[in-house]
């Protein structure tokens, strides 16, 4: 009788670990393939990431007229700084000899001109909130509420086109600049890493003739070796 229970004893000991061997497996392959579909998951959005990526840029290189959107000053909304004191101390010199390699289409000297020359300003600093633009220079600031005037699409001698985006002043300092445009390389409502402006007092008319000085600014919080970098791999 001993011996008898003892066998049933182990044929249940043997059952129950079998069983356990079984569960153990199915729940290995349930979680392989949760770890399967996370991964599709995420590759699904790369990819979409890419696409969009791609999509803006060929905005810079085409679009069509009835493309271009309205825009309002909540795109550039936030704190930015001067990209000109980078040139000046040799952060951007890096910039400068890659693009000498890669366009081999002016030289080193050719290039750092050419931006000093664009990215020219005594603006160190813009804020922007809402409807109000703050220009700030070393030891003053000024202050002006802007209203949206619309946009100007131009074609320029390369047969590239952009568009600027118009903003008049109708309140404020009376040192802050009557006209300001905006050009960030985009056609429709987005928020965007860089932009380009041009203001003074002379009209809309007058200032979009301006092609050679593009003050250029960045978000406050980036450093000289952050703005290299993205003029390396996103310009």
């Amino acid at each position: 009788m001993k011996k008898l229970r003892k066998r049933r004893i182990s044929k249940i000991l043997l059952v129950g670990t079998l069983v356990i061997l079984l569960i153990s497996g199915c729940k290995g392959t349930e979680n392989s393939e949760v770890k399967e579909s996370s991964y599709k998951d995420s590759s699904n959005k790369t990819e979409e990431s890419i696409d969009k990526h791609q999509h803006k840029h060929n905005h810079e290189e085409g679009f069509t007229d009835d493309e271009v959107k309205d825009r309002s000053l909540a795109d550039w909304e936030g704190q930015w700084q001067s990209a000109y004191p980078y040139v000046l101390d040799g952060t951007l010199d890096e910039v400068f000899k890659n693009k000498e390699k890669e366009n081999n289409e002016k030289t080193f000297s050719e290039y750092k001109e050419y931006y000093a020359k664009g990215f020219q300003t005594e603006v160190e600093k813009i804020d922007i909130k809402e409807n109000t633009v703050a220009f700030h220079q070393k030891d003053k600031s000024h202050v002006g509420e802007y209203k949206y005037e619309g946009y100007e699409i131009l074609t320029y001698e390369s047969g590239k086109r952009g568009v600027r985006y118009l903003f008049s002043k109708e309140a404020g300092d009376e040192e802050a600049p009557k006209s300001i445009q905006f050009s960030d390389h985009e056609i429709e409502p987005t928020k965007v890493s860089h932009f380009h402006l041009y203001f003074g007092n002379e009209s809309h008319e007058t200032l979009l003739k301006e092609l050679g000085n593009w003050p250029t600014y960045y978000p406050e919080q980036m450093t000289g070796a952050d703005i290299a970098h993205e003029m390396m791999h996103k310009h």
